[in-house]
């Protein structure tokens, strides 16, 4: 069988496959492919390990019926249409776990970046306004004993509240549509309805995989119900929040700040107005950026792929259904 990836992967996942002698074509440009070369190759191709946000939706599976298999390098499965990939018995597989700290280390990072309006004060000596001391001036809140709100408590959420609980001593309450026991067991943290999540949060972090009843859910009436000392992070996905609603939030001292690793759309842009606010500290989508991670990821991804050639269930399938 003939795999294509994508863009390069760490040496840990090239090696696991280059082991098994399984034919590989990655993508020879650092550029992105466009979407009439994209699945051209991908038609000359029996696995697809895809890197990035390319689409794979309806039109994508009609035009490539050859695919016996998806592994994607990322946790989220979004950028698939799982029902197209169900109707024709092709397993999709992601990298769980591998990446759970890296990525709750960025909100936590965050969350203390925008308490202290970090990003602000490091722009203030660039541009030679370190000034006198000033006890009235440039003030941050601190975190102690204050409420952590997670929406979607997985393991990334759970990693977050851990260490929100540990070096804060913050109490957690959640959103899921279901109980996670161990978070409430672990961590004594609350299920509770989203107008609660908004309303007694100090820090609201997003932690949930998106979907499209998602779609914008953080928006004008979400950040109104908000306290206004209140944080939101967003380390998931962009098109959770609403930018234009989460400005005027900003602006108008609705919210007390915004951390974002993910923006929308994405990437953002470099005069977008959101990074000249004091209260707001945006990073370029470095969650899962580390070594561990990034070579856990290709671990994950090379056995997802190792799996569809040896005629296997993939370790990490989000669609377990097509093997029944």
């Amino acid at each position: 069988m003939n795999v294509f990836i994508t863009k390069n992967i760490p040496e840990a996942g090239l090696r696991l496959l280059q082991e098994k002698g399984i034919n590989l074509t990655i993508n020879p440009t650092e550029n992105v492919l466009s979407r009439a070369d994209f699945i051209e190759i991908c038609q000359k191709n029996d696995v697809l390990l895809n890197v990035g946000t390319n689409n794979l939706d309806e039109d994508f599976f009609q035009k490539c019926p050859n695919l016996k298999g998806i592994a994607l390098f990322s946790v989220g499965f979004d950028s698939v249409n799982i029902a197209s990939a169900n109707s024709r018995k092709i397993p999709v597989g992601n990298t769980p776990d591998v990446l759970s700290r890296a990525t709750s280390d960025v909100a936590f990072l965050l969350m203390q970046s925008v308490a202290r309006k970090s990003f602000y004060n490091h722009k203030r000596i660039l541009n030679d306004d370190w000034g006198s001391f000033d006890p009235l001036a440039n003030l941050g809140q601190e975190l102690y004993g204050k409420t952590l709100g997670i929406f979607g408590l997985g393991r990334i959420g759970f990693e977050m509240a851990q260490k929100c609980k540990t070096a804060f001593g913050m109490n957690i309450i959640y959103h899921n549509r279901s109980h996670n026991e161990n978070a409430e067991k672990e961590l004594d943290a609350k299920l509770v309805d989203f107008e609660t999540l908004l309303s007694q949060s100090d820090v609201l972090s997003i932690h949930a995989n998106y979907s499209a009843e998602n779609n914008e859910l953080f928006n004008k009436d979400a950040f109104a119900k908000m306290k206004s000392n209140s944080i939101f992070i967003n380390t998931a996905r962009g098109k959770f929040h609403n930018e234009n609603d989460l400005f005027e939030a900003l602006t108008n001292d609705i919210i007390w700040g915004a951390g974002l690793d993910v923006t929308n759309p994405e990437p953002m842009k470099p005069n977008n107005p959101l990074l000249s606010l004091p209260n707001c500290c945006v990073l370029p989508h470095i969650g899962s950026a580390t070594y561990e991670a990034r070579n856990g990821m290709a671990v994950c991804a090379a056995q997802n792929v190792i799996a569809v050639i040896e005629g296997k269930k993939m370790p990490f399938c989000v669609n377990e259904e097509v093997y029944s």
